[in-house]
């Protein structure tokens, strides 16, 4: 898998990712600025790295579940792997300008 591969699953995966919405907010989690990041690795392997608008949100579980579920339904996906971090922390400033 060269770059532009790895750079097109990534693309894939973020435009999926669009289709889960945040329970609390009712946006979806790629435009609340909540996946900080996305890596795909040879073979097909994506780790996703991502929080929730504060610690102890109750949708946390929810949230990190669809998020892998999700990743796995992209066509070249082998393996996916959800990590959870809270730095740095979320703000609503991190929410993309989406007209």
């Amino acid at each position: 898998m060269n770059e532009t591969d790895k750079a097109t699953l990534t693309e894939y995966i973020r435009t999926a990712l669009r289709m889960i919405i945040d329970p609390e907010i009712g946006k979806n989690i790629v435009d609340l600025g909540l996946v900080y990041d996305i890596v795909v690795e040879e073979g097909g392997v994506v780790y996703v790295t991502m929080t929730t608008t504060t610690r102890f949100c109750p949708a946390t579980d929810f949230l990190k579940e669809a998020v892998q579920a999700c990743v796995w339904y992209v066509p070249g996906v082998e393996y996916a792997e959800v990590r959870l971090t809270y730095e740095p922390p979320w703000t609503p400033e991190m929410m993309l300008d989406v007209a």
